[in-house]
């Protein structure tokens, strides 16, 4: 609950609502050393009682949100967990993802998309290869491949401890860092929230120019409180299909090529329309193509823009690309781990945490910025990075006899699953763990492939 009560306080929440809200279980639910369970269960709960909160303030009774821990760790391996027509969905990472020796530690390698997985190949000079990478890379150290990946715009992470990354710069600029930011960024009248709904969210919209993992669980979690959700991507931009199929929940998904004109006139036009324009594309990337977030104001005052990135947005790090599995890498977590488990080569964590935790704060504080808007007025920029959120991981302690828990497989979890239909054909996925009792969760969309819907509004 101290998790929780934290986040709520941040957020600039009236306390008088954690009296509507039930935790039920303990860590630890995953094999770690790490408190996952708390940290799955106090991001989906403060969610959960947003939505509560946003649904009481259109003029609905309160309700109560219940949240189990073992359900909000199983969601937070949600992609781990997907069934198309009973079977494995295909192969998330690409052969030559994941961690190598070096010369002087371990690096971590991203290449589930082409162009990263090229420009390791062209950095290392070597064959498409597994083995081919690992043994160029014993000759390299793992901070020269780290900075040589870096100043070629692709990615990679060198595995450091936590007092090495405590120790350096972009640690020590993050250090004073919360798990996300919420500050008002111009100036607009008040806007009501629409009048009482069967849903918390109804009536209200989103864009969502996301990829991967942690912007579409923002998105995800928006629609499955009843928001109007349109995913925004291109036909030439590589995606990663099973987290299409999970994440694409609840949303209808356009085409829009934003290097063209007429495509950013029309991202513009739905900005104006929009509530929420949630982007989490490399640092500067959507900005650079008119839509920073003091644009986005002037566009459509009252907006509330939410920005994810790796690293954050201050330290000489605040342009650099990354992923969970790299800045978990980075950030000491793999070290810390492996050190929970007794091994002597960096560990991940059991799931995708600083993914799936930073959608929930970008989801928890969007619907934050949605209530002091109706309040207060303005428009609001809602900041979260994947490094902030492996902070507060840290800062939630560690789990005596976590590495003994067991790890729950499919046969176990089947409780927690639901079959429905979609654009991929039948699919199995993990219910919303967030639980209220007048308006149950629920994706009222099925998942469709990437650009199914026109580039409008419903």
């Amino acid at each position: 609950m101290d998790a929780l009560r934290a986040l709520w306080s941040a957020a600039g929440l009236p306390e008088a609502a954690l009296r509507h809200v039930t935790l039920s279980g303990a860590d630890p639910v995953l094999p770690s050393g790490f408190a996952v369970g708390t940290a799955a269960q106090a991001s989906i709960a403060a969610c959960t009682l947003a939505a509560a909160h946003i649904h009481a303030a259109r003029g609905g009774p309160m309700q109560h949100a219940s949240i189990d821990m073992r359900h909000a760790a199983v969601e937070f391996r949600s992609e781990r967990h997907l069934r198309v027509d009973g079977a494995p969905a295909s192969e998330l990472w690409d052969p030559l993802a994941g961690l190598y020796p070096c010369a002087d530690g371990f690096v971590r390698l991203h290449t589930n998309f082409p162009h990263h997985r090229a420009g390791v190949l062209h950095i290392l000079g070597c064959e498409s290869t597994r083995d081919a990478v690992a043994r160029t890379l014993l000759d390299w150290g793992a901070g020269a491949f780290e900075t040589a990946a870096a100043e070629a715009g692709i990615v990679g992470a060198a595995a450091r401890r936590f007092d090495a990354w405590d120790a350096h710069p972009q640690g020590i600029a993050l250090a004073p860092q919360p798990p996300f930011t919420l500050e008002r960024i111009g100036d607009a009248p008040p806007t009501p929230l629409p009048p009482l709904d069967s849903r918390p969210l109804a009536g209200l919209r989103v864009l969502d120019l996301t990829r991967v993992i942690a912007g579409p669980v923002a998105a995800r979690t928006l629609a499955a409180h009843g928001a109007e959700v349109l995913h925004i991507a291109a036909p030439h931009l590589p995606s990663m299909g099973p987290l299409v199929l999970d994440t694409g929940r609840g949303k209808r998904s356009a085409f829009l090529d934003l290097r063209d004109a007429d495509a950013r006139a029309r991202l513009e036009g739905l900005a104006r329309g929009t509530d929420i324009f949630l982007q989490g594309y490399r640092p500067g990337g959507i900005a650079a193509l008119g839509f920073a977030p003091e644009r986005l104001a002037s566009l459509r005052p009252g907006i509330i823009a939410l920005s994810l990135s790796a690293y954050g947005h201050l330290g000489p790090w605040s342009q650099r690309r990354g992923f969970d599995s790299l800045t978990q890498t980075a950030t000491g977590i793999n070290w810390r781990e492996a050190e929970c488990f007794g091994e002597a080569v960096p560990r991940a964590l059991p799931c995708q945490v600083l993914d799936h935790a930073s959608g929930y704060f970008l989801a928890f504080g969007a619907m934050a910025a949605l209530a002091r808007r109706a309040e207060e007025g303005g428009s609001w920029l809602v900041r979260v990075s994947l490094a902030a959120t492996g902070r507060w991981l840290r800062s939630l302690g560690e789990v005596p006899g976590g590495p003994a828990a067991p790890d729950p497989k499919q046969a176990d979890i089947a409780d927690l699953l639901y079959d429905s239909d979609s654009g991929f054909r039948r699919l199995t996925t993990i219910r919303h763990a967030g639980i209220l009792d007048a308006t149950p969760a629920h994706w009222a969309l099925p998942s469709m492939p990437l650009g199914s819907h026109p580039a409008a509004w419903a």
